[in-house]
């Protein structure tokens, strides 16, 4: 479980640096948003038959750290919003 905190945390981590603009996104932010990007990833890496969802591989990864992005890209877009109403 720790470990999959931890990739969580590095698979945040190098989705915040992969994607451009300011993200105001703390440390368990960035793992909410890694935790849950390697749980897709990992889910998309094991339907297509690269290995189990709880297995650390290369496709797996990479699936992980482009979910990540997505996810925080859809984050921005829904806290933006808020703080535009927010005037």
């Amino acid at each position: 479980m720790i470990g999959f905190l931890v990739a969580g945390l590095i698979i945040g981590a190098l989705a915040r640096l992969l994607k451009s603009g300011k993200q105001d996104l703390g440390l368990l932010g960035t793992l909410g948003l890694g935790v849950v990007g390697s749980i897709i990833g990992g889910t998309i890496a094991s339907i297509i038959g690269s290995g189990d969802i709880w297995e650390l591989n290369v496709l797996g990864f990479i699936f992980s750290v482009i979910a990540a992005v997505l996810l925080i890209g859809v984050a921005q877009t829904i806290v933006g919003d808020r703080s535009k109403g927010r005037v």
